[in-house]
């Protein structure tokens, strides 16, 4: 195998990886009982199953076509640093609205 191989493969699988990461947060979402516990699982994995891709797609046509997409760099960082926030703000919100949690759910006060 030669480097450039070896980099797409790398890419490969790390857009593998996103997509998994992507229905494993897909099944969190849709089996999780409350909204808390639900934006935790759309939040944290979601996250980072579209960084990986996006790092992956970014790894690839720089390997090959040797080409930075700045697109792709501002998608990455202005997901990092706002998923999170909403995630929190959600939770937040549902906090001060004084939504209960499910019964299955434990809470530790």
């Amino acid at each position: 195998m030669t480097e450039n191989e070896i980099v797409e493969l790398i890419a490969a699988l790390m857009v593998l990886l996103g997509s998994i990461m992507a229905i494993i947060s897909a099944y969190g979402i849709v089996s999780l009982p409350d909204v808390y516990t639900r934006s935790h699982a759309g939040t944290k994995s979601s996250t980072l199953a579209v960084l990986l891709t996006l790092t992956g797609v970014f790894i690839f046509f720089w390997s090959t076509e040797h080409y930075i997409s700045i697109r792709l760099v501002l998608g990455i960082v202005f997901l990092y640093l706002t998923a999170p926030v909403a995630g929190h703000l959600i939770c937040r919100a549902a906090y001060n609205s004084e939504v209960k949690l499910e019964d299955k759910t434990e809470n530790e006060q």
